[in-house]
């Protein structure tokens, strides 16, 4: 019964949180350069479902996200990657220092002096689009996610468009 309940929370969560009319726009493109001093572009990512997350070292629910990030780029390896796009200015040092103290391992850019937008708005941290193997954005929300909510999206999101062969799995 409570597993139940939970699912049909969970898929009412997604419904009203993820979905995007951006999804129909062609598959996007960046450039941005990562603390690791690899460019990296997210057309090099195609094939794979891609976690583009906006946050900040200064915002309390990105860090409590980040344990969850990290969990989903673990257990996705291969099939998913979660890119975080730091949505400040601090100095390199300052911000690896971050990343070693919390445990990140996926991929960390830079945002060029005027914030990257060509997913969609930023309206507040975290901000995070899924976009699928294809490079299209098939989804965005506002605020922490688990790692589980992100599975299931995926998954939703991937069946559907296995059913409905040439017809974009994007709901409203």
């Amino acid at each position: 019964m409570l597993a139940h309940v939970r699912t049909r929370w969970v898929l009412a969560l997604l419904g009203a949180l993820w979905f995007t009319p951006a999804a129909f726009a062609a598959p996007v493109d960046f450039t941005l350069p990562g603390l690791d001093g690899v460019t990296h572009k997210l057309s090099d990512y195609r094939g794979q479902w891609v976690v583009v997350n906006y946050w900040a070292t200064w915002c309390p629910p990105c860090r409590e996200e980040i344990p969850q990030l990290e969990r989903f780029s673990r257990r996705n390896r291969g099939r998913a990657v979660v890119l975080g796009i730091d949505f400040e200015h601090i100095g390199t040092a300052q911000l690896k220092h971050f990343v070693k103290a919390h445990g990140i391992h996926y991929p960390i850019l830079r945002m060029d002096p005027k914030p990257v937008t060509a997913l969609g708005p930023v309206w507040g941290l975290p901000t995070t689009y899924i976009v699928d193997p294809k490079g299209n954005i098939v989804g965005h929300h506002t605020g922490p996610l688990t790692d589980r909510i992100l599975e299931e999206f995926i998954q939703s999101v991937a069946q559907s468009a296995a059913q409905k062969p040439g017809v974009r799995a994007v709901k409203h």
